[in-house]
């Protein structure tokens, strides 16, 4: 089982844990805030279960229909992560703005907070691992999976915070209204979850920082005085999972020899692949005996 595998039953098993504990002491209480992470939860279990799939389907190796890999399974996992995010969402906004209506207020608030207490302590050790898998793999679902549990821990934070200022007031119309407060920042948090699912699924390039480093290398490389190359264009990137796909032409004298223009684009790729070792790399050098980009009037790309 790869370390991503690893990473989803982890989380898969932290919130079947999670939504025992918040539904049997939610419903116990009536304390809406409890009951609507317990819902989040759910959700996370039915997430971590679709995320688990897609990282299997991911890492299925190069073949003859998926000539690239599956990778984009990460992007529309990524997607539908954020859009039933955005879901939970609304009905913990819809069930605190029923409770506000009713004034229904909350008991037994001691058992509500030690099982948030729980949770924070459970969520805070998932996030920790689960930072440190996307670390080891540059996985976009871990880092999606890494950053919704985050923000149930703030969730969580946010509750154990209304649940003292009930205990101290006796003001049970914080809970809902704090429940509203977690639910925008949740639909907050999902929108960039949506954002970067959609831009790998959209092929965006690598960041703005990585294809500075890939420029400088190739710059370097190619503009030495002892260099048998003279210049580059059609610079591309893109993403796919956790493989960064590099493209690029690159003009040699036409008087190099295969071998030697060869041997130099070999080491413009190792170069490149260092600049992140947990990444897989897909590098294309396409090695040119002029310059053809002034051939083609629609190069957008240098």
């Amino acid at each position: 089982m790869t370390l991503q595998k690893k990473a989803t039953v982890v989380a898969s098993a932290t919130a079947f844990f999670l939504i025992v504990i918040k539904l049997t002491v939610g419903i116990m209480t009536g304390t809406v805030v409890i009951i609507a992470s317990a819902i989040d939860s759910a959700l996370d279990f039915l997430i971590s279960l679709f995320n688990s799939y897609a990282v299997s389907k991911s890492q299925k190796p190069v073949d003859a229909e998926y000539n690239y890999g599956r990778g984009k399974i990460e992007g529309l996992a990524s997607v539908m992560e954020g859009f039933v995010i955005t879901a939970s969402g609304g009905f913990i906004v819809y069930a605190a703005i029923q409770k506000l209506i009713s004034g229904e207020p909350t008991t037994q608030l001691g058992m509500s907070l030690l099982v948030m207490l729980v949770s924070v302590i459970t969520t805070s050790a998932l996030v920790l691992f689960l930072n440190f898998v996307y670390k080891q793999t540059n996985s976009l679902i871990i880092k999606s999976d890494a950053l919704h549990y985050k923000s149930d821990l703030y969730t969580n934070l946010g509750i154990i915070i209304s649940l003292c200022l009930i205990y101290f007031t006796n003001w049970h119309f914080i809970d809902p209204l704090v429940s509203i407060v977690i639910a925008l920042y949740i639909i907050y948090s999902a929108v960039g979850i949506i954002r970067e699912g959609l831009e790998m699924l959209m092929d965006k390039a690598l960041e703005p920082e990585t294809v500075e480093q890939i420029k400088e290398i190739l710059d370097r490389h190619i503009n030495s005085a002892d260099c048998i190359a003279s210049s580059y264009h059609f610079l591309k990137t893109r993403k796919s999972g956790n493989i960064n796909f590099v493209d690029v032409h690159i003009v040699f004298n036409d008087k190099v020899l295969l071998k030697d223009s060869h041997e130099l684009s070999d080491h413009i790729e190792a170069r490149i692949m260092s600049i992140d070792k947990n990444a897989n790399w897909v590098i294309n050098i396409h090695q040119d005996p002029y310059d053809d980009s002034r051939a083609d009037k629609k190069a957008v790309f240098k």
